[in-house]
């Protein structure tokens, strides 16, 4: 190349400069100085030269080149073509042109695709990295996340730049970056292999061109995950099949087919190699350099089946591949006939060449179809689902080729349609980058290829129009159709008609220049139609796929132009829609070599690709764009001040820099030509020496920063010495003081026991001087000299009351012998250490000086603090009497006192009389013998309960006395059966029992616990206690049935009456036990004890007491116990309980005979008689029988007014007519008849009575009565039993109980007014009404409404009036207790729903009266029917229980997804009935499944659930609220706009339990991320038992379990490691095994969220939950080293490795065999040597499976002795951690083993081991894994058969994120594409 130097233009030594080389584009070339001063330029090429000729100085940008060729200063073809040599000489091949990014093809693999490069990619913004195809992909799915809006990217270049490869790196990237490794991602990228196999060729130019265009679109779902993709093609070269160029191929798949065909398949089809083919040598190329044909087809195959191929549909397709082949061989002959019957046969092989190209044809588009089918799901997520995708096209470029046909034509169009696109969205950047500067500009006029497009198809009469037109002519010919264009197009100026009539050539002025085209052709190749002959052929084929291939399709396009044109604007319509990205693929030779850049075919690229067309743009506006930091660089020099302002950031001082340095450019803008050219030298000088004087700068702030980290090293390490000596210094002294102090303590403490030791020395020498002992026993008998030495059973003395005598026929118990404890009562008590010792009380509360142990002087002051002075009187009194009791003073002596009637101050004691009311002297402890100390003591128990235990412990604690001690505990004992202590005193007096004497501290104990659990007692101890007490046993007291037998029972002082009716009736067997009670008889009075808390002993008290005012002996008053049927409740069923109805019919039968029952009419007698005939002597009639009838039945007062006679005819009579004689009942229903007969006969005779007085109400004759109250009602009567008044129970409206001033009260609310009554039993009486109105109410059948409800729209509600009787009906649809029943209105007849808020239940089981209903009409008792109808208008953010006809919010109007009416919030919370069959999960589900599918919703859910707690009345309803919350909470968190005010709802209720928890989990919920699933069962059962932990199991491969509750995986995980004190959690993890795989869950997932995947859940069926186990144990076998964490080894890694060692998975040596062995045989006998002769049976768990046979069963047994012998001494454990030491050594220690089917044997040793950086995809199915290893472009490919694929993907993703991890933890980010 010649070039020469203008001398009017000096350059420097070594400057760049553009050259004209006269190829019409200048290039680079540097100036060059010869030693004699003369000037050369050396180009780009190498060349040199000293001719002349004209240059100009090139700009700095285009010396090295840009990444970025906008920012090239020189903005022309020449600076764009230099700019991408430069790079491409650098090896760069990605350069971008603004946003578009171009791709020189470098015919050599470069590693720019590895998995590292698209970690690195991903995440950056575009321009951030080098140029990357993987920048532009990146930008594509950023842009399509954060947008929601579809991206496109079109890749263009011409046939062998590269496009493909391009597509297919952007569709490995997507789907890398996808993260998911799904098997849909897998199968869109092996498309391309079928698609590259059936629809790309060799050509001249290329090895592997697509001879079709391609659109793929990939659909993404909402988190960024590839769902699907759909594949368009374009316009295949069907010609190839049939011909090719010289040096070409057909298409791959013949090649790939006849190279890779096993010989029996080549046989069938007939197959030999490719040379025997005439369509496939054409060529003359049959081999493809660079191309391995047979593992192609391996890969297609592979390709065919994971997207679903059959081996049915694979075999068709090669049938009729083989069967064109076979065809292509069919060649025909013309004989000697005549030329029509040659010109025939010519057309027959016309013919022929088409039916073949249109089979090939068919098949393409079929395969296509099915690869559609394949990758391309449906959305299932319903019609408003919306997806994005990322099209990608890879179209042909523009062709411009010596002889241009249709198929050119069709091409270049499609080129101008894209280039049009691609010019407006340049321009549309342009705008807007101006519009974000600020620009002010004119509008740019921009002529593009309009006019061109105009010509080709838009419009009247267009090249392509005219071309259909004549394709529709029988006659048309490709020359009339060239006249015709010629004719409508002459004087269109990007027309070139032909030249003269005989020339078939057109031309068309394209974008990128002038195309000829040769019109011969045209209409046959437009027309692709088929002869009629084989198509009837095609029909009457037995090919299947072949009559597939060719089904009629109505709407397709006549024409091919018209099909192209069809698809054509459907891409274009599309690409629209989308966000366009752009890579413009360039070949840098045709001869397909690296490092060889041809300009001239490259410039040629460049104006084909329209990059020129956007450097035009960008100068028609402002095409220079500098940062403000290479501005200020660039012309600070022309700034007043010599201050750099480089660091300058704020907008004001740039503004300012801008002004003036602009201000200096104009000025100089004025100068002369020469001078702006001298300065324009000196900045480019002003620039070299302002880069040298930045250099120096950094390397003195690198050798500054160098000094002083020196000299701060060392002072940092004279500080950490000094602070050591400091710390040192000061540890020393404070030693030395602490040590100083213990020594003082030391001796002192010393000084102190030795003091104690020497006290106690002393102590036991006077002891031991003292007389022998007295026995406990001659103790005991010595102190209750007072009780009489009888022991016998309670309740037996005297005669029973009249009606009430009973058989004594039970067997009494023997007396008990009084057991001799071997233990004295004389304790030392040192309790200092006990957390309540009495010691530490009497510290804390006793006044004064008072001790804790025991004295004999009398106290001053009470041991506690009294504010009351006759408390404090009292307690001294109780001192002076415990210390006469324990004999700590001595007996009075009584002189001149003679036996007498008891005086008044001994035996009339008050005992009613509080302790302010307590005269001393009426208490004087002298004159007391020692069961009137302890009925003193009681009477003092009110006000000093705890300063009498206080004063007897204390009076216990080293009393040395063993009588006093003895009388003290006997005491103690005595007081813990009448009352127990406060709360002040109770923990310590528990600590003191606990160390008390094993004969008297257990049971005072029990005696503690005892009254603590059934209250203090009111009355002073009875005698049967104190014989207790005597024998610390239990006292019997015999209980008479009314049968007339009687049942001994043990009772204690404690003891109620509701424990004896309890244990009286599991001894009879008594089921029925409601109403029964225990009565005490005493004299001729019997009373009621009920079956409640009354004691048992305080009754006993009284009659004892009683008998003693007669001045007789307490031990034989005659009080005896009764049990009887007191009342009955009004759903009595006699047919429950055979034994309670037994004894209910007894008491009757004796009450009529005792006479307790009284009638005016007699034939109640006489029926009742009848009834006791039939059930005693059956049917028979007998004079004698009916006797004893009469004698057992009827009263004697009845007998002697009536003749004996008489009755008897009477009672056979009624026992004759009576109804059970015929039908033969048996006696049980009898009894029942009598039990119920005596019920609704005499309800008065089963009451309970209470004495009242009535405080206010309406007016009644007497102020004092009686109420009684019964199974029938309640009735007010005086004592003479005339009735006042009676209420039946429908006419109680409430009741409720208080206390007044003068005692506890009852107010009962009645349709007769209100009546206030005092009673002494006001609660037991108010208790018992409210228990029978709500059992009245709960078997009720009958409401009234109380207000009117009109739910006509609703069927499933009931309307109704007030008033309105309502009859529920219960079948159990809905359930009362959420506040629904279900209820039938008798007025209308409808039936329906019934809110319960709405109705008043009646209680009553019989319909009420007409006059009830009418009292109880609503408003009569201002109940809510009042507050109903002053109810006002419903507000919006209250409670209601009216379902919502919108959503609340405003923005989801049309979001008809949060509407399901009615509301499942109210079903769930009882606002809307629900049947009872509905699980709450399914409400739950309904509630949240949409809402975690769908964001907009969950801000409704929120609101929905505070507006129905808001205002709620019913405290039910609000509690199933706080559930919902509580469940909503732990799923998602609301909208910034919605959170302050929901935190602040959940902070206003502070009093609601679930409240706070509510709010801890929401502040939680903020920092992660939203659940997907709704909440699981178990979540669900546990907040509906009011718990807030969830609790699960969790295995391990040791099979032991741990429970721990849910929460996040990874915070559950490490939980469990840190309870097992593992060295580190890293590494584990939890998997979910079902009955058929095992799944490992991510760590950043929801353990209650993974657990609904086991659940299938439905909205509208129930729930199906399949059963599973959570494991947890080692997944990731990295950094484990045996022995280091021993709990680790023993828990999880033994276990783990042991089955893979013994499946034979690991290659060892005999050696290491045996010894493991030894170690195993140890694991499983330990020491046991017995189990040697086991070893043969046990060998499948000693050594490895494959192995066993290597040796007879002896000869392991010998070896495995041996090894077992050495390894003497060593534990399990150790055992075991010997084995994984043994083994850690082996390369597959710790791995996986999957079991896969390949096509060869499996050889026990390491085939291949690939790294992970070195795996770059992978995929699963559910029958495939796939893998592929190396790079993007030419990675080889894995693929195996196994169900356990899904295993295999989870557990290399996992180790490849941690190995990332790890790597990005411990390395910097590296920017640079090529890391070191």
């Amino acid at each position: 190349m010649t070039l020469t130097v203008t001398h009017c233009a000096p350059c420097f030594q070594g400057e760049w400069v553009w050259v004209d080389p006269g190829i019409g584009v200048p290039i680079g070339a540097r100036v060059k100085l010869t030693d004699t001063g003369h000037q050369l330029l050396v180009d780009d090429e190498g060349k040199v030269t000293m001719e002349e000729g004209s240059i100009r100085v090139m700009h700095p940008t285009s010396v090295e080149g840009v990444d970025d060729m906008i920012r090239l200063g020189d903005l022309n073809e020449a600076g764009l073509l230099r700019n991408l040599l430069v790079r491409h000489r650098q090896g760069i091949i990605y350069t971008y042109t603004g946003s578009v990014l171009v791709a020189v093809n470098p015919y050599q693999e470069l590693p720019l695709y590895t998995a590292d490069q698209v970690r690195l990619y991903h995440g950056r913004r575009l321009g951030e990295l080098p140029p990357h195809v993987f920048a532009i992909a990146d930008t594509c799915y950023f842009n399509m996340r954060r947008h929601n809006r579809d991206q496109c990217c079109i890749i263009s270049g011409e046939s062998g730049a590269g496009k493909t490869e391009s597509t297919k790196l952007v569709l490995q990237f997507l789907a890398a970056v996808s993260g998911q490794h799904s098997w849909i991602e897998q199968q869109i990228l092996e498309a391309n292999p079928i698609l590259e196999a059936f629809g790309n060729a060799k050509t001249i130019r290329n090895d592997n061109s697509s001879r079709f265009g391609k659109y793929v679109e990939i659909f993404f779902n909402k988190d960024g995950a590839i769902e699907g993709a759909r594949m368009e093609q374009y316009l295949l070269e069907k010609s190839r099949v049939c011909h090719q160029a010289m040096e070409e191929r057909n298409y791959h798949i013949f090649y790939c087919m006849l190279a890779g065909m096993t010989t029996e398949q080549k046989k069938t089809l007939c197959l030999g190699n490719a040379a025997e083919f005439s369509y496939l040598k054409r060529g003359d190329c049959i081999v493809c350099d660079g191309r391995d044909d047979a593992k192609d087809y391996t890969r297609i195959r592979t390709a065919l089946k994971i997207l679903a191929f059959t081996e049915t549909h694979c075999w068709e397709i090669l049938k009729l591949l083989a069967a064109l082949l076979h065809l292509g061989n069919v060649s025909f002959e013309g004989g000697v006939l005549s030329g029509c019957m040659t010109r025939l046969m010519s057309e027959c092989m016309i013919y022929e060449g088409d039916g073949y190209l249109a089979i090939y044809g068919k098949l393409f588009i079929w395969i296509v179809g099915r690869i559609n089918s394949a990758i391309h799901k449906t959305p299932t997520n319903g019609p408003k689902y919306v997806r994005n995708s990322i099209g990608l096209l890879d179209i042909f470029g523009f062709e411009n080729f010596d002889s241009n046909s249709f198929e050119q034509l069709c091409i270049n169009f499609a080129n101008e349609q894209l280039q049009q696109f691609f010019v407006r969205h340049v321009f549309k950047l342009e705008q807007e980058e101006y519009t974000k500067e600020d620009i002010v500009w004119k509008n740019i006029t921009f002529s593009d290829n309009t006019d061109t497009l105009d010509l080709l198809a838009v419009k009247p009469l267009n090249v392509l129009a005219l071309i259909d037109e004549e394709s529709h002519f029988p006659k048309g010919t490709d020359v009339t159709m060239l006249n015709k264009m010629n004719r409508a197009h002459a004087k269109c100026n990007k027309y070139i008609p032909s030249k003269n009539t005989h020339d078939m050539e057109f031309g068309i002025r394209h974008f990128a220049g002038v195309v000829h085209y040769d019109s011969n052709g045209f209409l046959e190749k437009n027309r692709d139609a088929l002869n009629s002959g084989i198509l009837k052929l095609i029909e009457a084929s037995t090919n299947t796929l072949l009559q597939q291939l060719f089904e009629k399709d109505s709407l397709r396009v006549s024409t091919l132009s018209g099909q192209f044109r069809q698809s054509l604007d459907s891409l274009m319509n599309a690409l629209s829609k989308c966000q366009p990205h752009f890579i413009r693929c360039f070949k840098p030779n045709d001869d397909k070599k690296s490092m060889v850049f041809d300009r001239n075919l490259c410039i040629r690229q460049l104006r084909y690709s329209g990059m020129i067309d956007t450097i035009k743009i960008r100068k028609l506006g402002f095409p220079i764009r500098h940062t403000f930091k290479q501005f200020l660089q660039r012309y600070r020099v022309l700034l007043n001040t010599t201050v750099i302002l480089i660091h300058c950031r704020s907008l004001g001082w740039k503004s300012i820099v801008l002004m003036e340095i602009c201000s200096y450019l104009l000025f100089f803008y004025r100068l002369d030509h020469m001078y702006l050219l001298l300065l324009g030298s000196f900045l480019l000088l002003s620039v070299s020496f302002n880069q040298l004087q930045l250099g120096f700068e950094r390397l003195q702030s690198t050798i500054r920063g160098r000094l002083a980290r020196g000299r701060y090293l060392k002072e940092l390490a004279a500080a950490v010495t000094m602070q050591s000596q400091v710390r040192g210094y000061l540890a020393r002294k404070s030693y030395k003081s602490k040590r100083e102090a213990v020594t003082v303590l030391q001796a002192h403490t010393r000084g102190m026991l030795a003091r104690k030791t020497t006290n106690k020395m002393k102590t036991d020498v006077k002891a031991s001087a003292k007389p022998e002992p007295v026995s406990e026993q001659e103790m005991v008998e010595t102190m209750f000299d007072f009780l009489p030495n009888t022991v016998a059973v309670g309740g037996r003395e005297g005669p029973a009351p009249e009606g009430f005598e009973v058989r004594l026929t039970t067997n009494a118990p023997e007396p008990v012998p009084i057991a001799v404890p071997e233990d004295q009562p004389v304790v030392d008590y040192d309790d200092e250490n006990e957390e309540f010792s009495f010691t530490k009380f009497s510290a804390l509360h006793f006044q004064g000086s008072a001790t804790y142990s025991h004295i004999k002087q009398r106290l001053r002051q009470p041991l506690l603090y009294h504010e009351d002075e006759g408390d404090a009187l009292a307690c001294l009194t109780v001192w002076w009497i415990i210390l006469r009791f324990m004999g700590d003073i001595a007996e009075p002596k009584l002189i001149n006192q003679e036996p007498s009637a008891p005086t008044p101050s001994q035996n009339n004691l008050d005992y009613s009389c509080n302790a302010n009311e307590l005269d001393p002297s009426k208490l004087d402890p002298s004159k007391l013998d020692p069961s009137q100390l302890l009925e003193a003591l009681s009477v003092l128990v009110c006000p000093c309960r705890d300063e009498i235990y206080c004063q007897i412990i204390k009076q216990l604690v080293n009393n040395k006395n063993q009588k006093s001690s003895l009388r003290g505990w006997v005491l103690l004992s005595i007081c813990l059966g009448i009352f127990p202590p406060t709360e002040l005193l109770m923990q310590y007096l528990e600590s003191f029992l606990g160390r008390g004497p094993s004969s008297y501290g257990p049971y005072c104990a029990e005696r503690l616990r005892r009254i603590v659990a059934n209250g203090e007692r009111g009355e002073p101890p009875c005698w049967i206690e104190l014989q207790a007490v005597k024998t610390k046993k239990t006292t019997q007291v015999s209980v008479a049935l009314m049968d007339g037998l009687s049942v001994s029972l043990p009772v204690d002082s404690a003891c109620t009456s509701a424990e004896v009716c309890q244990a009286l009736a599991k001894k009879v067997n008594l089921k029925d036990i409601y109403g029964f009670s225990l009565y005490i008889g005493f004299c001729e009075k019997v009373w009621s004890l009920g079956s409640g808390g009354r004691h048992v002993m305080d009754a006993i008290s009284q009659c004892e007491q009683e008998v003693r005012r007669k001045g007789e002996e307490e031990q034989h008053a005659p009080w005896r116990l009764y049990f009887r049927k007191e009342l009955f409740t009004p759903w009595h069923d006699s047919s429950i309980d055979a034994v309670s109805t037994d004894l209910i019919y007894r008491q009757v039968i004796r009450g009529l005979k005792s006479g307790e029952y009284h009638s005016e009419k007699e034939d109640d007698f006489v029926q009742l008689a009848a009834m006791y005939y039939y059930v005693t002597f059956g049917s028979a009639i007998s004079g004698e029988n009916a006797k004893k009838v009469v004698e057992e039945c009827i009263t004697t007062e009845l007998i002697e007014t009536k003749s004996q006679g008489k009755l008897i005819q009477l009672v056979n009579a009624a026992h004759t007519q009576g109804p059970y004689i015929n039908s033969r009942r048996s006696t049980d229903s009898v009894k029942g008849d009598v039990v119920d007969y005596a019920r609704q006969k005499w309800p008065m005779y089963f009451s309970k009575f209470y004495e009242v007085t009535q405080m206010s109400g309406p007016p009644l004759p007497k102020s004092n009565f009686i109420v009684a109250i019964n199974w029938n009602g309640i009735s007010f009567q005086d004592e003479k039993e005339k009735k006042l008044i009676e209420l039946s129970y429908p006419e109680v409206t409430g009741v409720n109980k208080s206390r007044i001033d003068s005692g506890q009260s009852v107010s009962l609310a009645t349709l007769r007014g209100q009546f206030l009554l005092q009673s002494v039993d006001a609660g037991e009486m108010a208790d018992l009404i409210q228990w029978y109105l709500e059992g009245l109410k709960e078997r009720s059948v009958y409401a009234v409404a109380l207000q009117d409800v009109n739910k006509q729209d609703d069927p499933t509600l009931l309307s109704y009036k007030r008033g309105d009787v309502l009859v529920i009906v219960k079948d159990g649809e809905y359930s009362p207790a959420r506040g629904w029943i279900k209820g039938t209105n008798e007025r209308t007849g409808n039936t329906g729903a019934i809110s319960t808020d709405t109705v008043l239940v009646l209680p009553t089981l019989e319909k009420p009266s007409d006059t009830t209903l009418v009292r109880r009409q609503p408003g009569k008792e201002g109940g809510r029917g009042a507050q109903a109808r002053g109810a006002g208008r419903e507000k919006l953010w209250a409670a209601s229980k009216e379902p919502i006809k919108q959503p609340l919010l405003k923005s989801l109007v049309v979001f008809l997804l949060s509407l399901t009416f009615p509301s499942p919030i109210l079903k769930y919370m009882g606002d809307y009935p629900i049947k009872q069959v509905r699980q709450p999960i399914e409400l739950t589900d309904q509630i949240f499944g949409p809402a975690t599918q769908h964001v907009p919703l969950q801000d409704e859910v929120y609101c929905q659930i505070m507006r129905q707690m808001t205002s709620n009345s019913s405290r039910m309803s609000v509690d199933y609220g706080w559930q919902l919350m509580w469940l909503c909470t732990g799923l998602f968190s609301p909208s910034q706009s919605l959170l302050r005010y929901t935190q602040r709802f959940l902070e206003s209720r502070p009093r609601e339990p679930l409240a706070a928890d509510c709010l801890q989990r929401l502040q939680m919920l903020l920092s992660m991320e939203p659940r997907k699933l709704p909440p699981h069962q178990v979540e669900v059962d546990a907040i509906q038992q009011n718990s807030n932990q969830i609790f699960h199991k969790i295995h391990f491969p040791n099979d032991s379990t741990e429970v721990t509750s849910t929460t996040r995986i990874r915070d559950l995980v490490r939980n469990i490691a840190y309870k097992l004190i593992l060295a580190s959690a890293d590494g584990y993890g939890l998997f979910m095994k079902t009955p058929n795989k095992v799944n490992f869950k991510s760590l950043s997932q929801l353990f209650g969220e993974i657990k609904k995947h086991f659940q299938g859940h439905c909205f509208s069926g129930a729930p199906a939950t399949m059963p599973y186990l959570v494991i947890f144990m080692r997944k990731l076998w990295f950094n484990v080293t045996p022995g280091r964490d021993l709990t680790a080894d023993l828990t999880f890694h033994f276990p783990q490795e042991l089955p893979k060692y013994l499946r034979g998975y690991h290659k060892c040596t005999k050696e290491e065999m045996i010894s493991l062995a030894g170690l195993l045989f140890r694991v499983k006998v330990d020491t046991d040597k017995s189990q040697f002769v086991m070893i043969p049976r046990m060998l499948k768990e000693l050594v490895p499976a494959d192995e066993m046979k290597t040796m007879s069963p002896e000869d392991w047994k010998k070896h495995i002795i041996s090894s077992y012998n050495k390894q003497a001494g060593i534990t399990l454990d150790e055992a075991k951690v010997a084995f994984l030491k043994g083994i850690c050594h082996w390369p597959t220690f710790g791995c996986a083993f999957f079991e896969v089917k390949v096509r060869w044997e499996i050889a026990q040793e390491l085939l291949v081991m690939h790294l992970f950086n070195r795996i770059t995809n992978w995929s699963s199915g559910s029958t495939y894994f796939h893998m592929t290893i190396g790079n993007l472009v030419k990675g080889n490919s894995f693929l195996c058969e196994t169900s356990l694929g899904y295993k295999m993907d989870d557990l290399l993703s996992s180790y490849v994120n941690m190995y990332e991890m790890q790597r990005q933890s411990v390395r910097p980010r590296n920017n640079s594409m090529f890391p070191t």
